[in-house]
């Protein structure tokens, strides 16, 4: 990723902490417009410049948008309201008890998953078309249904997991 770029996301991740959800879609159009000049229009990196609209926050992906689903915690301490998944060997949070999609998760000790994802938060995203999404990337977990109606998968993006979400079109 070019250095332009890389300043892009964390320019849109400063005015989100500084304007708040509202105004950001505003402060974008303006960012935008810089981050083109220095990144260009490319769309063969995965952009995590997250634009808020109707209080939902998307980003962009080789053409394809991405919306916001959760951002997944790993940790090795109890929390409260827990949910036990043992066909995933995980125990978990409910994201959507939140307005932000925290979800704090704590692998089994058996838990088959690489130690990265067991390790560093990862950001998940809906995706319309899951094998397009994975083009190209290093695949740190395939493709699998973790529960009815929906495919994940685990991707790489610059050291860090970063889930795909497909959810059934007839669900």
């Amino acid at each position: 990723m070019k250095l332009g770029c890389l300043v892009r996301v964390r320019i849109l991740d400063s005015l989100a902490i500084q304007l708040g959800p509202r105004r950001l879609q505003v402060g974008y159009q303006e960012i935008k417009h810089v981050s083109q000049r220095l990144c260009g229009d490319r769309q063969d990196f995965l952009s995590l410049a997250a634009v808020e609209t109707a209080g939902i926050f998307y980003a962009r992906h080789r053409g394809q948008k991405m919306k916001y689903n959760h951002i997944g915690i790993p940790t090795r301490s109890r929390f409260d309201n827990e949910i036990d998944l043992p066909h995933l060997k995980m125990t978990v949070s409910d994201h959507q008890d939140n307005a932000f999609g925290i979800q704090w998760q704590r692998y089994w000790d058996d838990a088959p998953y690489p130690e990265l994802v067991k390790q560093v938060p990862h950001v998940a995203f809906e995706v319309d078309d899951l094998e397009q999404a994975l083009a190209g990337h290093k695949i740190l977990i395939a493709p699998n249904s973790p529960s009815p109606g929906l495919t994940v998968a685990f991707i790489e993006v610059n050291g860090a997991p970063v889930e795909l979400m497909q959810y059934d079109k007839n669900n």
